[in-house]
């Protein structure tokens, strides 16, 4: 089983937003979203198997979204639940189809993340990343999740997935992001993320992880590691937006890793493993919302 461990909410999504350029006062329509949430979906439409470990409101949003991790085949047997209300992002969506959001998070479920007492037996791999390792108290308790079953010898893999606006201090997260290098199997970050992180995956690599997968957005995907430097080109298609894109990414190399060893990868594996997964995120950029694509999409 892979756990996916992280927030979910809703993205508000301009209506018209994957054809014209939508007006600034839109109508808004509600997708269910947030990275780790979108992770965990499109794992289970892979055909993984898969669960989410969170906390999510009991409001209308929030069993709306519950109901789409069971409609995507992803256990909710490690979803806590809270009267609290569910996390709001609300996205504008550029000419080219990338995404920026404003958040409204004060008080939200998420947010009250408590650390499990255990996870169940057979847990082979866990992917952290987003808002939830930067929003307290819940990021303390996800931080704890990753040290504690790295150090049981499960494979982790962290999507930083920056989101400036809220993190407070800059600098005190770099110094944390730092520190939890030695609990992570597989980096991956945008090229966004990496500059304003300010490393290197060299520097990432001396830290901890065996690999470092960069997404370049329409410049493809490259891979750091033992088996050198290793790049695909992205997949081109009409692109409606980009909104879980990169956690389609994140999906598709847990799926496709199963149970090899990422040490063992050579240069023609990772290739493969990262032209499934720019396969992958193309289908996901060409819908509007975070709408990974199922198993049988991606066949050839």
């Amino acid at each position: 089983m892979i756990v996916v461990a992280g927030e979910s909410l809703i993205d508000l999504v301009p209506e018209g937003a994957g054809a014209l350029p939508a007006s600034p006062l839109a109508p808004l329509v509600p997708r269910p979203g947030g990275g780790p949430y979108n992770t965990a979906v499109a794992l289970g439409r892979l055909g993984a198997d898969v669960a989410f470990c969170s906390r999510v409101s009991t409001d209308a949003f929030g069993e709306a979204l519950v109901e789409g991790l069971r409609a995507a085949g992803v256990s909710d047997a490690l979803v806590q639940r809270g009267p609290e209300p569910t996390t709001l992002a609300v996205a504008s969506v550029g000419p080219d189809g990338s995404a920026r959001y404003g958040f409204y998070v004060e008080g939200t479920a998420d947010r009250l993340f408590a650390l499990p007492e255990r996870l169940p037996a057979g847990v082979r791999a866990l992917a952290f990343g987003t808002c939830s390792l930067a929003l307290e108290p819940g990021a303390s308790a996800y931080e704890a999740l990753l040290r504690r079953e790295a150090g049981r010898g499960a494979f982790t893999l962290l999507d930083p997935n920056i989101r400036p606006g809220l993190i407070p201090d800059a600098s005190d997260y770099r110094e944390r992001f730092a520190g939890w290098l030695p609990y992570v199997s597989l980096l991956k970050l945008s090229e966004e993320d990496a500059s304003w992180l300010g490393g290197t995956p060299a520097d990432w690599l001396r830290r901890g992880p065996s690999a470092v997968v960069l997404t370049r957005g329409a410049g493809g995907l490259t891979v750091f590691g033992a088996a050198g430097e290793v790049s695909v080109p992205a997949v081109g298609v009409r692109v409606a937006d980009t909104i879980g894109a990169g956690d389609t990414v994140n999906a598709a190399l847990l799926h496709g890793l199963a149970d090899r060893p990422v040490e063992s990868l050579d240069s023609g594996a990772w290739k493969e493993l990262l032209t499934y997964a720019a396969r992958a995120a193309a289908v996901t950029c060409t819908r509007v919302g975070a709408e990974p694509p199922y198993a049988r999409e991606l066949e050839v």
